[in-house]
């Protein structure tokens, strides 16, 4: 069954999943960063491309010649990816085809209607009998 964990909390949603998806890729694994919203999905691409400042991850849009080959992908189409072994979720609603991922991250910020949405895809996996595991970002700033 899939993992879920929630990340809460979040002053800058893109760059963790910008973190997520790097430390991902650094232990082999396959990552969908699920992005519908044209705008999100192109402000994650360029973040990619710049940060680490040493590192790469290597990443395309899942319409991309190159998606087949490529381990960390953006976009809404999931079966893009061969091995669907993590999806960031950048959107409000839960993605469709989550359950088939290992693992699904949601990244929840800091305003009102993000917490909302939040709460509600938390109620929705719960609901279902998913495991969850939450980390309130709130306490790694401060510790």
């Amino acid at each position: 069954m899939t993992e879920i964990i929630f990340y809460t909390f979040a002053e800058d949603r893109l760059d963790v999943a910008r973190r997520v998806a790097a430390k991902a890729y650094g232990q082999g694994k396959q990552v969908m960063i699920y992005a519908p919203d044209a705008a999100v999905a192109g402000a994650v691409d360029r973040m990619l491309w710049t940060t680490p400042a040493l590192g790469f991850v290597p990443h395309a849009r899942d319409s991309d010649a190159l998606a087949a080959e490529t381990p960390v992908l953006i976009g809404a189409d999931a079966g893009a990816l061969r091995h669907a072994d993590v999806m960031i979720n950048l959107d409000s609603a839960q993605p469709p085809a989550f359950g088939r991922f290992e693992r699904l991250v949601e990244i929840v910020g800091t305003d009102d209607a993000e917490r909302e949405q939040g709460r509600a895809r938390y109620r929705f996996y719960q609901s279902r009998g998913y495991a969850l595991k939450t980390h309130d970002l709130r306490q790694q700033s401060e510790g």
